[in-house]
């Protein structure tokens, strides 16, 4: 029913722990694919520990190293699944997690992705629950981010998967780009929160994007695009509204680095993303006197300043 994709590299001191999670989950209906992607470590020998132990594990190693998420392309083609479920190496599941994940989307057959989010939203305390387009774009732009999942907090059908070509391939922003993409269009379904277990590290994407300002960079470039094309689900007045909120927390980033006196960093920011010093003073303003100041009919062009 699920295929369980987990995409490793030099992740000896986690892996163990990563598959002991899967088997120790109460559904069983599931296969686990391991793709190595050249470890020099003794990743593949610990993975190759469990496989002798457990038929419903595959391991396949890579002959050239992929990346991250050419790699977890990779991994979605040897899945038999109806639906895949990403988990990182460096990751643990819940005993009960792939139940809830698969008995909710078999309850929502029209739905092709299902997303746990690592933290609770204040504005959803019953789970599961459908987002229309409009909803989960609301959501993620104005109430928090909702879409910031990455791979592990999702389920996906794997035939949608398939048809989209996959992840880009996008450094670090992959992920979150597809979902975008997936919700333009089609309904969310919003699972229980924090059914994965995320760890941070030094040595994983997540930390080196940030520690070298890429992630932050190309994460700030992928929103304002998606809000920003003629597909965004939000009326215009909300996608207004969005927009001018995505600019204050990143005003707000700016004014961080400075108070850091990192102001290099924050010298690069302002310019890639045209973020002004009128855009830096909105920043304090608060959303919704900004949402009462538009309702009166300011021009878009004091609404976005640059």
């Amino acid at each position: 029913m699920v295929s369980v994709l987990m995409t490793a590299y030099n992740r000896e001191l986690f892996i163990g722990e990563a598959i002991e999670s899967v088997l120790a989950s109460t559904y069983t209906n599931f296969e686990l694919i391991i793709v190595d992607d050249c470890s020099v470590d003794n990743t593949v020998s610990i993975a190759k520990h469990f496989q002798e132990k457990d038929s419903r594990i595959k391991l396949i190693v890579n002959k050239t190293n992929l990346g991250d998420y050419p790699n977890r392309n990779k991994a979605a083609t040897y899945a038999k699944g109806k639906y895949l479920k990403y988990l990182d190496s460096d990751d643990t599941i819940y005993p009960h997690s792939l139940d809830i994940m698969v008995n909710a989307m078999e309850n929502n057959p029209d739905i092709v992705l299902g997303l746990s989010h690592f933290k609770a939203q204040e504005s959803l305390n019953v789970f599961p629950a459908r987002l229309s387009p409009e909803e989960i774009y609301l959501h993620h732009f104005l109430k928090g981010g909702l879409l910031f999942a990455g791979p592990g907090g999702t389920i996906i059908r794997t035939d949608y998967f398939n048809t989209t070509g996959g992840f880009s391939g996008k450094r670090y922003v992959s992920d979150t780009e597809l979902w975008l993409k997936t919700s333009q269009k089609l309904p969310v379904l919003i699972l229980q929160p924090a059914l994965v277990c995320w760890r941070r590290h030094e040595g994983q994407e997540f930390t080196i994007g940030h520690t070298n300002e890429s992630y932050v960079r190309l994460n700030y470039e992928l929103n304002k695009a998606f809000l920003e094309t003629t597909d965004c689900p939000l009326k215009e007045y909300d996608r207004l509204v969005a927009i001018r909120n995505y600019k204050n927390r990143f005003a707000r980033k700016i004014i961080k680095k400075i108070t850091l006196a990192k102001f290099a960093q924050a010298r690069n920011m302002k310019k890639y993303s045209g973020i002004g010093t009128n855009d830096i003073l909105m920043s304090f303003v608060p959303i919704n006197k900004i949402k009462r100041l538009l309702s009166k009919s300011f021009t878009n062009s004091w609404f976005q300043p640059k």
